[in-house]
């Protein structure tokens, strides 16, 4: 089991989170329950499967936990450009945000790939 606190990619879509709900906060009140709340979701479950996943045993169900945080970088970055041609978020929350997102996938690739190696 590892401490899901002390890992960067953790602490960066933590970070990443935080920032998805304060973008979305001034988004009209009728995305509630759509757009706001598929950004909010995917961006958490991105550092929530991190977690769940040092909650585990072994390097392979670690890496699939990683792989599940992978799927909502990918959903998160496509409602990002959705958001952005909607003219939801400037151009100046969508890029630094969508960067992040873009960092994160690369972190996340790169610790799925040695996890698979070590098993």
């Amino acid at each position: 089991m590892k401490d899901f606190h002390e890992l960067k990619i953790w602490q960066r879509s933590h970070r990443l989170t935080l920032d998805v709900y304060r973008a979305t906060q001034p988004f009209p009140k009728d995305e509630i329950y759509g757009l706001t709340s598929q950004m909010r979701r995917a961006s958490a479950s991105i550092p929530a499967n991190i977690a769940e996943g040092c909650g585990r045993q072994g390097d392979l169900e670690l890496a699939r936990f990683f792989q599940m945080a992978m799927g909502s970088a990918c959903e998160l970055e496509y409602h990002l450009l959705l958001a952005f041609d909607l003219k939801l978020l400037k151009e100046s929350e969508y890029t630094p945000i969508s960067k992040e997102v873009t960092e994160i996938q690369k972190m996340l690739a790169s610790f799925i790939r040695k996890l698979r190696a070590r098993s």
